[in-house]
């Protein structure tokens, strides 16, 4: 149902910010979100974050770069723990 999809955004969202900021990595300035649009930006010294996208979409996980620092991730409002978990262990892979 379309109310058990927000409430499934709210939930995964807050689930996956919290994955997203475990993360320990030098090049990552700050994590926001709200719901499941999230963003993860980066230090301006990590190059860009175009290239973290391709790496990204070669782990099976697709983001978009937007304004040339941040990644910006927005999945479906119907992802699972599971594939919550599986994303925040890719990023991190790819982005440390």
């Amino acid at each position: 149902t379309e109310e058990g999809m927000i409430e499934n955004a709210e939930k995964m969202g807050n689930y996956f910010l919290e994955g997203l900021r475990s993360i320990r990595s030098n090049i990552v300035k700050d994590v926001r979100g709200r719901g499941l649009m999230l963003a993860i930006e980066l230090e301006p010294e990590a190059g860009g974050a175009r290239q973290y996208c391709y790496g990204l979409k070669e782990r099976g996980l697709l983001a978009k770069d937007t304004h040339e620092h941040t990644i910006r991730l927005a999945p479906p409002l119907v992802i699972t723990k599971d594939q919550v978990e599986w994303a925040v262990s890719e990023i991190e892979k790819t982005i440390t």
